[in-house]
C-alpha cells in the first residue's frame, strides 16, 4: 500500500504525492504517463532520454568551512557556493510546484544497521521511483511507519534544465550536493544512475569518517564463508563475476569493509545489459523479470522481444533490479573479512597478463592507479574504450583523497591477510582493435581457480616491465593466453606498447608520489632507458 506524504515541508506542493508505491503501481504509472512499455518477460521498459550516462563533468560539491578541510578538490569534486546551490534546489522545487504529481522513495543505504542511513527521494517520474526501490534497500512496513526523518534527501527534477549563467554552472545540466544541509538536486538529466551514484558519493564521505572503507566493488561469498572483493570500473566484469551459481552475492557494485566485516550499501544490482545473454549469464538474464526497469533498449514493438546485441540508443544499456532476483543473493546482504581483493582492470593496450599475484605493495600501487579503459557508453560523449587511470578504481565517486582510501583498505588487509589478484578482462593478442576480448570463459576458470586455491600454488614467472608475478598454468585457461607476449604475433610491438604503457602508469601516478611511499613507487612498471 502506498502512502501518501506531505511535501510542504520542503516547499513543494503538487497534488498527488505518492510514497513507497508498490511496483505494479509505479509500472500502471510509468505506462500512462511515461509512454514506458513492458518487455516480453515483464520488465518496465524505459527511456532516460538524451543523457544515457552519467554527468561527471557536471557534478558540484558545495564549499562549506564544515567539511572543505575534508574533500579531495579537483576535477572530481569541483566546488560550488551556497548560494548557487540554493538556487538550484529552488529552481527544482519550482518545477516540483507546476506539476500535477510527485513521488517518494524513502529508502536505506548500508545492510548493516550500525551504519545505514536514511535515504528520500523525490522525484516526477515512475520510473525513477521504481529505480531507487530497487536500488535502495526496501523498509518493512513497520520501518516505513518509524522512518521519521531522512538523513539525507535527493530532489530528482531531472527533465527540467539547470540554468547555466548560474555561478559555478558549466551546463544545463546539474547534479550538486551539500554535506551540510545534506541534500541533492539533479536537474537536466533524467539517467537514474545519478540518484545511484549520489547516494554512493555520500556513503563515500561518510564512512572514513568513522575510519571505515567505502568501495566500488563487488562481493561475493563461497559455502565456506570466504569472501571475495571485485575491485573495477564500469564494464570490468564486477557485476559479471560476482554473479556466479556457485557462491552467493553480496551485491554487485557498491560495498562497506567495517570491523566487523563487509556489507552490500544497496539492495539492488544495475547491470549492463548490452551483449547480455542467458547462455552467458544466465543469473542477470533470468533477474530481467516484472520489477525491474530496463534502460535505453531496443525492443520489438510487436513481441516486445529485447534485442540485448543492438545499441542503437547507447552501448551503456542497463537494468536495474532487487538483489533477491538473483537467486544465490545472501540476505541481508553481509559478509565476514575478504579472503580475496580481485583487481579487475580492461586493459585495451592487451598487454597486461590474464591473472597476475600481487604483493601488499603491488596491490596498493595498482588499486591508487584504477587503471582500466572506459566501456563505450558508460559516460556521456564516450563511444569506444578509452585507456584512464582512475582512482581506487572509482575516482568520479571519491570524496576524499583517494590516499584515505588507500591506507584504509591496506590496513585491513593486512589485518587480515588477505590475498590481492590483477585479473584483466580487456585485450589479448593485441591491442583494442587488432587482438580481441579475453573470453569470460577463461576469466571465470581464472576466478575459479583463485576461490578453490590451486592458482596461489601454480607456477609463475616474473613480467620483466610490470614485475607482477604471473601464473603460467590455470586449469581450463590455454597456457599460452596466460602470458600476453605469447599471443601476439609481433615480439617488438608486444614490448613497445608494454613499455608505452608502463610509462602512462609511471605519469598517472606522479600524482600520488607525494603520500605513497617508497615501496609503493618501486611497485610500480619499470620504463627502460632506450624506451
Amino acid at each position: 500500500m502506498s502512502r501518501s506524504l506531505d511535501l510542504a515541508p520542503y516547499g513543494i506542493k503538487v497534488t498527488q504525492v505518492l510514497r513507497n508505491a508498490s511496483p505494479a503501481r509505479l509500472y500502471e504509472e510509468a505506462i500512462r504517463f511515461e509512454n514506458a512499455k513492458i518487455t516480453s518477460r515483464g520488465a518496465l521498459v524505459t527511456s532516460s532520454g538524451v543523457k544515457t550516462g552519467r554527468s561527471p563533468k557536471d557534478k558540484r560539491i558545495v564549499r562549506h568551512v564544515t567539511s572543505q578541510k575534508d574533500i579531495w578538490w579537483g576535477d572530481v569534486n569541483i566546488p560550488m557556493s551556497e548560494q548557487s546551490f540554493h538556487i538550484n534546489r529552488q529552481r527544482a522545487r519550482d518545477f516540483f510546484n507546476t506539476r500535477e504529481r510527485a513521488y517518494v522513495c524513502d529508502g536505506f543505504a548500508g545492510w548493516d544497521p550500525k551504519y545505514r542511513i536514511k535515504v528520500r527521494v523525490i522525484c516526477l517520474s515512475a520510473y525513477h521511483a521504481l529505480f531507487m526501490h530497487n536500488m535502495l534497500i526496501r523498509p518493512t512496513n513497520e520501518e516505513l511507519d518509524d522512518f521519521g526523518d531522512p538523513d539525507y534527501v535527493i530532489y530528482n527534477a531531472g527533465s527540467f534544465p539547470a540554468n547555466r549563467h548560474t555561478t559555478d554552472m558549466g551546463s544545463q545540466t546539474s547534479v550538486c550536493l551539500s554535506f551540510e544541509e545534506r541534500e541533492f538536486v539533479i536537474l537536466g538529466t533524467e539517467y537514474a544512475g545519478e540518484m545511484k551514484k549520489g547516494v554512493f558519493t555520500v556513503m563515500n564521505y561518510l564512512m572514513p569518517k568513522q575510519n571505515e572503507l567505502s568501495m566500488h566493488c563487488s562481493a561475493n561469498e563461497g559455502p565456506e564463508g570466504d569472501v571475495s572483493l571485485f575491485f573495477g570500473l564500469s564494464g570490468t566484469g564486477k557485476t559479471t563475476l560476482s554473479a556466479d551459481p556457485a557462491r552467493q552475492l553480496i551485491g554487485d557494485d557498491e560495498h562497506c569493509w567495517t570491523a566487523d566485516g563487509v556489507f552490500n550499501i544497496e539492495g539492488g544490482c544495475y547491470a549492463k545489459a548490452i551483449g547480455l545473454s542467458e547462455e552467458r549469464e544466465p543469473e542477470i538474464f533470468h533477474a530481467i523479470r516484472a520489477g525491474s526497469v530496463l534502460e535505453n533498449v531496443v525492443f520489438d514493438e510487436d513481441t516486445r522481444e529485447v534485442d540485448y546485441n543492438d545499441s542503437t540508443l547507447t552501448e551503456n544499456t542497463r537494468c536495474a533490479y532487487p538483489i533477491e532476483f538473483i537467486p544465490n543473493a545472501k540476505i541481508p546482504c553481509v559478509g565476514g573479512h575478504p579472503r580475496n581483493i580481485i583487481l579487475l582492470t580492461c586493459d585495451a593496450f592487451g598487454v597486461l597478463p590474464p591473472v597476475s599475484r600481487l604483493t601488499p605493495e603491488q596491490a596498493m600501487y595498482h588499486f591508487i592507479s584504477g587503471y582500466t579503459a572506459k566501456v563505450a557508453g558508460t559516460e556521456v560523449g564516450v563511444t569506444e574504450p578509452q585507456a584512464t587511470f582512475s582512482a581506487c578504481f572509482g575516482a568520479a565517486f571519491l570524496v576524499w583523497h583517494p590516499s584515505v582510501y588507500a591506507e584504509l583498505l591496506a590496513g585491513r588487509m593486512r589485518e587480515h591477510d588477505s590475498k590481492a589478484w590483477l585479473v584483466n578482462t580487456g585485450w589479448s593478442g593485441g591491442s583494442y582493435g587488432i587482438g580481441s576480448r579475453m573470453k569470460l570463459s577463461y576469466t571465470r576458470a581464472i576466478i575459479d581457480a583463485i576461490h578453490d586455491g590451486s592458482l596461489a600454488d601454480a607456477p609463475t614467472v616474473t613480467d620483466p616491465v610490470f614485475g607482477l608475478e604471473v601464473p603460467t598454468l590455470c586449469e581450463g585457461v590455454p597456457s599460452e593466453i596466460l602470458v600476453p607476449k605469447n599471443t601476439w604475433p609481433d615480439a617488438h610491438a608486444f614490448s613497445a606498447t608494454a613499455q608505452r604503457l608502463a610509462v602512462l602508469f609511471q605519469e598517472n601516478f606522479a600524482n600520488y608520489a607525494d603520500v605513497a611511499g617508497k615501496k609503493i613507487l618501486e611497485a610500480g612498471p619499470k620504463v627502460l632507458a632506450t624506451a
